[in-house]
């Protein structure tokens, strides 16, 4: 997967994927979204991201569903 807005640095946010230049997480941006806020309303708020920055947020996400791997445990 590969992303050239997204960065993962250990020493940046815990190691957490973070908006590249910024200490803006990934999780931040979907929280964001999931609270109904539009693109331009997280831009007011964070007005160092722009629209590619909270697309790679999205985009980002949906590649770690897509390649999750789900192992089903039998149980009795």
């Amino acid at each position: 997967m590969t992303n050239d807005r997204i960065t993962i640095d250990p020493d940046i946010c815990h190691g957490k994927p973070c908006i590249r230049g910024t200490r803006i997480m990934v999780s931040i941006i979907l929280g964001l979204l999931e609270e109904g806020m539009t693109f331009n309303q997280i831009i007011e708020e964070y007005p160092e991201l722009t629209q590619k920055d909270i697309t790679a947020a999205i985009h980002y996400a949906k590649a770690l569903v897509e390649n999750e791997e789900v192992e089903l445990i039998k149980t009795k």
